[in-house]
This record gives C-alpha cells, structure tokens and sequence, in this order.
C-alpha cells in the first residue's frame, strides 16, 4: 500500500477570499489563540486552588477548559502557520493526526457536556442526596469514560485511515484536515471507512443529545414547580452556562454535518467550523465565569492573593 502512495502532503486552500487581508486575519487568530489558552489556565489553576471550588460542576470545568486548551491547539497554530506561508501544506501523517485529534476531542467534549447536565440533573432534582451520588469516585469515573469514550470512538477509524493510499490530488478545500474531505482523496474505496465514521458520529451524537435533553426536561419540570421566582431564577442560573454552550456546540455540529451540503453552503460551513474550533473555546472560559459567582469570587480572592490588584471591600 505504501508503494501506491505518491502524494506526500496536502494543501489546505484556508480563505483564499481573505488574502489581502491575511495579516489582520492571521493577528485575530493569534489573539484568540492567546486568549482561550490564558482563560482556560486560569480557570484551570482557581479550581485547583481555591477549595470552595472542588464540586462536582467545577471538576468538569477544569475538564472541560484542558480540553480547550488542546483543541484550539490542534488547529490554530497549523492555520497560523498556514496564514504566512505561500505553499499551505501540511504532512499527510499530521493530516491525519489532526483529523482525529479534533474528532476525538470533539466526541470527549460531548460526554463531559453530558456528565455535566447529568451533575445539573441531580444538583437541582435530587439536592438531598446530591453529594452523596456525586462523590468523589463517580466524577472520576464519569471524566475519565468521558476521554476513554472519545479515544474509542476514533480508535478503529483512525487505524483505518491511517492504512489509505494517497496518489493526488492532494487539496483540501478547508483551514483544517477533517476526515471526510481526507476519505475523498484516498486512490481506493472507502465507503465501508465513511459508514463507520457516520455511523459512530451520529451514535455518539444522538446519545449524548438524547441524555442532555431528557436531563433538562427533567430540571426544567423541577424547576417549574419551585412556588418562589427568586427561587427559580436561583436554580436556572446554575445551569445557564452550561446550557449556553450545549446550545453553540450542538448548533455547529448540526449545521456542518447534518445540514445538506452544496457549492453554495460550502464556504458557510467554513466559517461556521471557524467559530467552532477557535472562537467557542474562547468563549468558554468566559460564559462560565462572568455568569457564576462562585468563580469570581475565586478569581479575585487569587489576584488579590497574588497582589495583581487591590480588591475594595
């Protein structure tokens, strides 16, 4: 099969419309880049620190925000690279690499997304016996099946393609290597790959949706009948944030993969992909901490601590 292999890279096209504005493009980038890393470090190192934040909910932040980390960094420092370089290529091997990468990371963020509506479920439905269901064992688990399911989910795909044969062309009509594009270029046939992936894509989508949505039925019905509005603001406040990114995460994935695609579509799905692996990570850290108290509370308590600035009481 390797000798069949001719083509030794790929060339991503990325915008060629936003050519003449490439510098100003490729600054936007960097800064959001710069960004989601630093927000989701501080997220990360406040939940560590502070003790008022070791929940449940706070444990699956601190998930949630390294997952980020690594997946912007799957993408934006290639499409950085791509922005200033004339020749757009990138290795098939690193093609394939960071298909993967982000359909794994893409899968692990829908289970922890889930074990947290699941954490919301039992905080609002079931608050007698909420530390003892949510203990200390169970969040590990329940993180720990949410990486373990994503690494699964890849795992036959990815020995798969990593077996094709490419013999050109050898241009991908995106910023990034995504798999489907990658199973139209390879020199054999792959329908039998394209049914997996589909397959395992939407089984992994419709579960976890599925999940989430019977969950927030039930704490929506739960909180219709708290008698006070006080007291219904109070509870729906604790799930707004996760909602919110629930909402922006399944949104994106159902307009680029389950909308019909077309020539006219094709360069909307471009953007759309954009908000999703570089602008939504960096909102992330942001939805979680201008809506929740309790980790500003934290953050200021640990700028103060480290004398960045003077908080007046």
């Amino acid at each position: 099969m390797e000798n069949q292999t001719s083509v030794t890279e790929f060339i991503l096209l990325g915008f060629p419309s936003l050519q003449r504005v490439h510098v100003l493009f490729f600054v936007g980038v960097l800064v959001i880049y710069i960004l989601t890393v630093t927000g989701n470090v501080i997220i990360i190192v406040t939940v560590v620190n502070d003790n008022t934040l070791h929940k449940p909910m706070y444990f699956f932040l601190g998930n949630l925000s390294f997952l980020g980390i690594i997946y912007i960094s799957a993408t934006a420092p290639k499409f950085l690279a791509c922005l200033v370089e004339v020749k757009k290529s990138i290795s098939i091997a690193g093609c394939k690499a960071q298909a993967f990468s982000l359909f794994f990371l893409g899968s692990t963020e829908l289970f922890l997304l889930t074990a947290m509506s699941f954490d919301r479920y039992t905080a609002i439905c079931n608050p007698l016996h909420y530390t003892t269901i949510m203990s200390g064992k169970l969040c590990a688990q329940l993180s720990f099946g949410s990486w373990m399911g994503g690494l699964m989910t890849v795992f036959v795909q990815t020995i798969l393609v990593f077996r094709l044969p490419f013999c050109g062309p050898n241009i991908i009509n995106h910023f990034y290597c995504d798999v489907g594009p990658m199973l139209k270029l390879a020199c054999t046939d792959t329908r039998h790959i394209e049914w997996l992936v589909f397959t395992v894509a939407t089984t992994v989508l419709f579960s976890t949706s599925f999940l989430t949505v019977i969950s927030y039925f039930a704490i929506i019905l739960t909180i219709l009948r708290i008698p006070s509005t006080s007291g219904r603001r109070k509870a729906f406040s604790t799930c707004i944030a996760h909602l919110t990114v629930v909402i922006m995460l399944y949104g994106a994935i159902i307009f680029i993969y389950v909308r019909p695609r077309g020539h006219a579509s094709l360069s909307m799905n471009k953007v759309v992909s954009l908000l999703n692996t570089l602008v939504t990570p960096m909102l992330n850290p942001f939805i979680y901490t201008l809506r929740n108290k309790e980790v500003k509370t934290a953050l200021k308590k640990s700028l103060t601590r480290n004398k960045i600035f003077e908080v007046k009481e």
